[in-house]
């Protein structure tokens, strides 16, 4: 094809621009529109009618006598969870992940345990040598997987190893590296990882291999390249964790044959990745005595109960802007809870330094911890440790309204399993579960401050009891 001028491409969408300009028309994104070398593209002259002959698509009805194919099982619990119920052939995934967290350690252990379930895995990567993965492979004992390693960045030469090999299960780390030669621009640029994205998920669907792909990731923490690229596969999948802990979570934000924000707990050793069946007591195993400013936050992702600690410490703030340091929550999100609790429940505490941590390491984003928050906030404050056997859960409104959260019954029985006889909930959570919990219900924030710290804020009362619960304890 005949080469152009050169054109200006939006790293963050795509997006063609004429000129470089500052700021992404499409998306609105800055400093994110770079040059790239163009290629002529013929247009047709009118709609709907092209230059040259080709086949015609074919068409086949909705209703199909075809069973679906079955998937390719790990044997790893926690990564068939997040697909879905394991590999589905002719898919394609994205895994990305911070530097050093353990993607390239996920993925040749993942290939590994499906080439010993009889599946043809291939292992290519850009950005190590062979003796590098045999080194990594032999550290994590998997020197015996019936495993392939190629070393190579030329896309062709990849797709024509692939063609003749036909793997059931191929792995490429990383999207970044790899390049084509019809495309004229540096390999990672956003034209070059969009044409090796589409011409690997291309040879997925054709070949039905299921292709998994290694994505680098922003400063921002989103993968790097054109989002179009999520759009390409069919599953996206996240590899999270603090440097500091030995967990890590693999999140599933989009899943076409399976639920979307499912996770899959790992720890991180010296042999790799051991996957951990249970969660909660995992992120509950290092609670230490009572002290104020921590609360257990009954959750769920996905379809599974996750149990974690809340700790928040509130303390006296030197002249000029308080400090506010998030980990694990939605920093905009705690500014909206100590704005409902200063507006709602006369409790002010804008004026201090807040600290908010979510213990193990696991990124929260469910509004149902804003009622764990606000309770860490008032322990926190008030320097009387919450109960330990209660667990918190609900989200809160603008007008300080405990609103319900979904689920509830499976939050109860996971609390109950794990030894918590107590639950501060939403009103509308009804007894029934048969989970042996006392249900605490919360129908205003300022019940709960007024519990906590005695304070009588403009909502308060109401016809409340004094132990804040609105309608009084019953068992669920």
């Amino acid at each position: 094809m005949a080469r152009n001028a050169p054109i200006f491409v939006c790293a963050e969408c795509g997006a063609v621009h004429a000129r470089w300009a500052g700021r992404c028309d499409s998306c609105g994104a800055w400093n994110a529109v770079h040059e790239e070398a163009g290629v002529a593209a013929s247009l047709p002259k009118s709609v709907g009618v092209a230059h040259g002959k080709g086949r015609a698509a074919t068409l086949v009805s909705l209703e199909g006598e075809e069973p679906a194919p079955p998937r390719l099982s790990a044997a790893v619990e926690e990564l068939d969870r997040v697909l879905g119920g394991g590999l589905v052939p002719a898919s394609a995934v994205l895994v990305g992940g911070d530097p050093g967290i353990g993607k390239s350690t996920l993925l040749l252990q993942a290939a590994a345990a499906f080439a010993r379930q009889g599946a043809k895995c291939v292992y290519v990567s850009g950005e190590e040598a062979t003796a590098q993965i045999r080194m990594r492979a032999s550290r994590l004992g998997l020197q015996n997987a019936p495993v392939s390693l190629s070393a190579e960045t030329d896309l062709n030469a990849i797709l024509a190893m692939l063609e003749a090999e036909k793997p059931a299960v191929v792995v490429v780390d990383s999207i970044q590296t790899m390049w084509l030669d019809s495309v004229d621009s540096a390999p990672g640029s956003v034209s070059q990882v969009r044409a090796a994205a589409h011409a690997l998920t291309a040879f997925a669907k054709r070949r039905g291999a299921a292709v998994i792909l290694v994505g680098h990731v922003t400063k921002e923490g989103q993968i790097a390249g054109p989002r179009v690229v999520e759009h390409m596969v069919d599953t996206v999948l996240y590899f999270e964790g603090e440097r500091g802990h030995p967990f890590r979570i693999l999140r599933a934000v989009k899943n076409r044959f399976g639920p979307a924000a499912e996770i899959g707990v790992f720890e991180m050793t010296g042999k790799g990745l051991a996957q951990v069946g249970n969660p909660s007591a995992l992120f509950l195993s290092e609670r230490g005595r009572e002290v104020p400013g921590a609360a257990v936050f009954a959750g769920v992702e996905g379809t599974r109960p996750v149990l974690v600690e809340i700790q928040a410490l509130v303390a006296p703030s030197p002249p000029g802007s308080p400090r506010r340091a998030v980990v694990g929550w939605d920093s905009s999100r705690l500014a909206m809870i100590l704005a409902v609790l200063e507006a709602r429940c006369g409790v002010a505490l804008s004026g201090n330094d807040i600290y908010l941590n979510v213990a193990g390491g696991l990124r929260v984003g469910e509004p149902a911890a804003d009622l764990a928050v606000a309770a860490a906030l008032l322990s926190a404050a008030g320097g009387d440790p919450l109960p330990a056997e209660a667990v918190f859960f609900g989200e809160i409104s603008l007008s300080g309204a405990v609103r319900p959260a979904p689920q509830a019954d499976t939050r109860l029985r996971e609390a109950a399993r794990l030894g918590f006889n107590v639950a501060f909930a939403p009103s509308q959570v009804k007894p029934g579960a048969n989970s042996g919990m006392t249900v605490r219900r919360i129908e205003h924030l300022s019940a709960l401050a007024e519990m906590a710290l005695g304070v009588d804020g403009p909502a308060a009362g109401s016809g409340k009891d004094r132990t804040g619960t609105g309608r009084g304890d019953e068992r669920a």
